[in-house]
C-alpha cells in the first residue's frame, strides 16, 4: 500500500492536507465564509509541495500571515504552525540548504521582534526556535538518509553490471582459449587421420598390407587425439600442466575419507551396478559430489551429518546429498557457494550429460539438499 501511495504522491499529499485541516479547524472561532475560504487557501498549496517546495512555502507563509491580519483568524490549536512546519520540512527534504536560510530568517526574526518587543517572552520564542530547528533537522536528516540509500542501491546495481560484464568477459576468454586448444590439438590430429585414410584408400588395391599398416596408424592417431582431448578438458577446467588422470567413481571412497577426516559425518548408500562409465562421466559425478560436500563443510560446518544416495544405472546416475545443517536453518544465499560458482559448476557438469541439478533448503527440517541427475548416452560409456 505504501508503494502504491508513493506512485500517487499527489493523492497522499491531498490526504495529508485533509488531516492537517481537520486538526487545525479549532482555530476557526465564529468563522464566516471569508474565514473558511482563507483557511482553505492556506492549506491548499501543500498538495503541490513536492513539485515546488520553495514556492509552496512562501505562498503558505504569506497566506497564513495575511489571513490572520486581514480576516482575523485566531491563532489557536496547531494552526498555522503545522501548515508552515510541513512547508519548511518539504524545503529541507527536497531542496538544497541554501533555500533554508531565508526561510529560517523569515520565521525567526519576526517572531523575535514581536515576542521581545512587548516584554521578554522567552518561553514562546524558545518553543518556536526549537520547533523550527527540529523541523529543519528532520528534513535534512531524511534527505541525507535517502541519498545514502540511493547511493547504496546504485552501487549494488553497478556491481551487478560489473559482475555480469566480468562473466561475459570470462566466457569470451574461455571460448577463445578452447578454440585455440582445439585448433592446436584436434585439428592437427584430424588432418593427420584424413591424410592417412586417403593414402590407405589409394593403396588398398595395389598394396593391401601397406594399406592395413596405414589404417593402424589412423587408429593410433585417433587414440592419441582422444587422450589429448581428455587432458585438454582437464587443463581447461583446472589450469594445470602435467596433471595425473582425473578422478572418477572409483575415487569416491578417497573423497569421503578426506571429508570425514575434516570432521564431517558422511554416509554413502550406493545402489545398482553400473557399466564402465567414461572418464568424463565419472569425473562429472565426482565433481558434483565434491562440490556438495565442500559447500556443506563451508556453510554447515564440520559438525554436520551428510547422507548420500547414489543410484547407478546403465543410462545414468541419480545423486542426492542431504545434510542436517548442524541442526541450523539453511540460508538460501549460501547455496551457490562463494560467488555463486559452485552451483553453476554443478549445473554445467550435469547439463553436459543431459541432466539437471536441484539445490535448496530441506522442507522436512534444517539443512540442505542437492539432487543431481545425469543421463549418459554412448559418450558416457567406454
Amino acid at each position: 500500500m505504501w508503494d502504491a501511495l508513493r506512485r500517487h504522491h499527489r493523492s497522499l499529499d491531498a490526504g495529508l492536507v485533509a488531516v492537517i485541516a481537520l486538526n487545525g479547524q479549532a482555530a476557526l472561532v465564529d468563522a464566516n465564509t471569508a474565514t473558511w475560504l482563507c483557511f482553505a487557501a492556506v492549506h491548499a498549496p501543500l498538495v503541490w509541495r513536492r513539485r515546488a517546495p520553495v514556492l509552496v512555502f512562501w505562498t503558505v507563509y504569506v497566506l497564513a500571515i495575511g489571513s490572520s491580519v486581514l480576516v482575523g483568524i485566531r491563532v489557536e490549536s496547531v494552526y498555522p504552525e503545522i501548515v508552515i512546519g510541513v512547508a519548511v520540512y518539504t524545503v529541507a527534504r527536497h531542496r538544497p540548504r541554501r533555500y533554508l536560510w531565508p526561510i529560517v530568517a523569515a520565521i525567526e526574526v519576526p517572531a523575535a521582534v514581536i515576542l521581545l518587543s512587548s516584554g521578554p517572552a522567552w518561553v514562546p520564542l524558545n518553543f518556536i526556535t526549537v520547533a523550527l530547528a527540529a523541523t529543519v533537522l528532520l528534513g535534512v536528516t531524511i534527505k541525507i538518509r535517502q541519498a545514502y540509500l540511493a547511493e547504496l542501491e546504485e552501487r549494488a546495481r553497478r556491481l551487478e553490471r560489473e559482475r555480469d560484464q566480468q562473466g561475459q568477459l570470462a566466457v569470451a576468454a574461455e571460448r577463445t582459449r578452447i578454440a585455440r586448444e582445439l585448433h592446436d590439438i584436434v585439428a592437427h590430429n584430424l588432418a593427420v587421420m584424413v591424410a592417412l585414410a586417403d593414402g590407405a584408400a589409394y593403396t588398398a588395391s595395389a598394396a593391401p598390407d601397406r594399406a592395413a599398416e596405414t589404417m593402424w596408424k589412423v587408429s593410433e592417431t585417433g587414440r592419441q587425439a582422444l587422450g589429448e582431448m581428455r587432458r585438454l578438458l582437464g587443463l581447461l577446467r583446472d589450469d594445470a600442466v602435467g596433471r595425473a588422470p582425473q578422478p572418477g567413481l572409483d575415487d569416491l571412497d578417497a573423497l569421503l575419507d578426506q571429508v570425514r577426516s575434516a570432521g564431517l559425518r558422511v554416509g554413502l548408500n550406493p545402489q545398482g551396478v553400473p557399466p564402465a562409465y567414461s572418464p568424463g562421466a565419472g569425473l562429472a559425478v565426482y565433481r558434483i559430489l565434491q562440490e556438495a560436500l565442500t559447500n556443506t563443510l563451508k556453510h554447515a560446518g564440520p559438525e554436520a551429518q551428510v547422507q548420500i544416495q547414489l543410484q547407478q544405472r546403465a543410462d545414468g546416475v541419480d545423486l542426492e546429498v542431504v545434510d542436517d545443517g548442524a541442526r541450523r536453518r539453511a540460508v538460501p544465499a549460501l547455496a551457490a557457494g562463494e560467488g555463486g560458482h559452485g552451483l553453476a559448476g554443478m549445473v554445467e557438469r550435469a547439463t553436459a550429460y543431459g541432466g539437471d541439478v536441484e539445490a535448496g533448503p530441506r522442507t522436512d527440517g534444517p539443512g540442505w539438499r542437492v539432487r543431481a541427475r545425469l543421463r549418459f548416452g554412448e559418450e558416457g560409456l567406454t
